[in-house]
């Protein structure tokens, strides 16, 4: 086949315009997160993300279904929170502070992802960081095993 210039150019500037598109979606990390449609902590902590600079798609999951999700992909029981998320093939639960997921993102660790179990108070989307009790970021093993990631004192 044979190019015409014409087509030459036409073609490098069709690609030169979608540069910055590409260059925003590599920039911006995508975070799916599912999580029950009524619960607002799960809510704020997707505004948190987006305001950190997060591209968040949201998928309502409710009840047997969210929890099954969270186990076929390797969350163990005790680290179960309220939403989890997906990025880049890692696992976020719960209210993960954003700092450790870019941690993570940046370290890139043989690992199934990051949780914080429960909902403790001052987490992300879980009230002021100012009245903050203490509490743990884990990294889960691909074996199912945990070890801290990050402590956060109390406040």
């Amino acid at each position: 086949m044979h190019l015409t210039r014409r087509q030459i150019i036409t073609s490098a500037a069709g690609f030169a315009a979608t540069m910055p598109i590409a260059s925003y979606a590599l920039s911006t990390p995508t975070i799916h997160v599912l999580k029950d449609p009524n619960c607002g902590c799960c809510g704020v902590w997707v505004d948190i993300l987006r305001r950190e600079g997060f591209h968040v798609t949201e998928e309502r999951s409710l009840g047997t279904v969210l929890i099954g999700h969270k186990l076929d992909n390797g969350i163990p029981e005790a680290m179960i929170s309220c939403h989890t998320g997906e990025i880049y093939g890692y696992m976020i639960e719960g209210h993960v502070p954003v700092a450790d997921i870019r941690r993570l993102l940046e370290e890139r660790p043989d690992a199934v992802g990051l949780a914080v179990p429960g909902m403790p108070y001052g987490s992300p989307g879980m009230g002021p960081e100012d009245e903050r009790e203490a509490y743990d970021v884990f990294l889960i093993h691909r074996d199912g095993s945990t070890e801290v990631f990050t402590s956060y004192e109390a406040a």
